[in-house]
C-alpha cells in the first residue's frame, strides 16, 4: 500500500500531469481537497473508488484515513491543488506517514504562478530586467511569516514577485513595495487562473487597488509585481544569438 501525493494543477482538469492522472485512475481511495481542487478531476477516478473530501477534516482525521487504507492494503491518491512543493501542507502529512512507516510517493503539479504567467502570456524573467522570481506570501491565520521574510526585504531585490494568499491585504502589499519598485511598476492580479471564472486585472502599484475595487476579489488570487510584466525594450538573450556557440549548436566558432 502506498499514499500517492499528487499535484492537481491550478484548476483546469487537463492540466494535471499524465503520471498524476494515471495514479488517480488506479487508486481505490482518493482524498482530495474539495474546496480548492476542481471536481472535474474526479472524472479520472475509477468507478468504484472511495472518494473523501478533506476540506472539512482535521490532520488527525486525514491520518485516520491513511491508517484505514493501509490496514486494507489500498493505495491512496492524495490530491492537492497546484504543486506540492509550496503551501500544500504535504510536509506535515509526510511526517506522520514516516512515523507510521506507511510508504508514499510525490508527483508534482503545475504551480499557480506558472498558470498565471501562461494566462498573462508572459515570461517572468527577461534579460537585464529580471532574472529572479520570488514566491512569497504574507502572514495569515494558518501560518505566520518568519521575521526575515518580509515584502520590504524582497522588494530590495526588485525581482519579479509572485505573492500568494495576500489579496485581502492588497493595500499593505502596495505600501510595502512602492518605495523600491516605484508607483509606476506593473502589477497583475490573476484570480483562479485556468478556471472557467478566471479574472485578470492589470495595473500599476499606484492604480491596482482602484482597479481591483471595481470587481472585488477576496481569495484565490495571485499578485504578480515587477518590471518584467510590461517590458518591451529588453535585449534578446544570448541563447539564440547566431554568434553564441553552445555544444548543441555544432557550429565552428573559430575565427577565419
Amino acid at each position: 500500500m502506498t499514499v500517492h501525493f499528487i499535484g492537481a494543477g491550478p484548476g483546469a482538469a487537463d492540466l494535471i500531469t499524465v503520471r498524476g492522472r494515471d495514479l488517480l485512475a488506479s487508486c481505490p481511495v482518493v482524498l482530495w481537497a474539495g474546496s480548492i481542487v476542481s471536481r472535474d478531476l474526479l472524472a479520472h477516478c475509477r468507478p468504484d473508488a472511495r472518494i473523501v473530501d478533506t476540506a472539512p477534516l482535521s490532520l488527525d482525521e486525514i491520518e485516520a484515513e491513511f491508517v484505514k487504507a493501509h490496514a486494507a492494503g489500498e493505495d491512496v491518491a492524495r490530491l492537492h491543488s497546484g504543486d506540492l512543493s509550496v503551501w500544500s501542507a504535504m510536509g506535515e502529512q509526510i511526517r506522520r506517514l514516516r512515523r507510521l512507516a506507511i510508504p508514499y510517493t510525490v508527483t508534482p503539479g503545475v504551480p499557480s504562478f506558472a498558470a498565471a504567467a501562461a494566462v498573462l502570456e508572459q515570461e517572468l524573467t527577461l534579460p537585464e530586467v529580471a532574472q529572479s522570481l520570488v514566491l512569497t506570501r504574507t502572514s495569515g491565520r494558518a501560518s505566520a511569516m518568519p521575521e526575515t521574510e518580509t515584502l520590504t526585504a524582497f522588494a530590495a531585490t526588485r525581482a519579479t514577485l509572485a505573492i500568494h494568499l495576500s489579496i485581502h491585504v492588497l493595500p499593505k502589499v502596495v505600501a510595502d513595495l512602492t518605495p523600491d519598485y516605484g508607483a509606476d511598476c506593473p502589477v497583475a492580479v490573476v484570480f483562479r487562473a485556468t478556471w472557467p471564472d478566471q479574472q485578470v486585472v492589470r495595473a500599476t502599484l499606484a492604480t491596482i487597488e482602484a482597479e481591483v475595487a471595481k470587481s472585488p476579489i477576496e481569495r484565490t488570487a495571485l499578485i504578480l509585481v515587477g518590471r518584467a510584466l510590461a517590458a518591451e525594450d529588453f535585449r534578446d538573450s544570448s541563447l539564440y544569438d547566431a554568434a553564441y556557440q553552445r555544444r548543441f549548436r555544432g557550429r565552428d566558432s573559430r575565427p577565419e
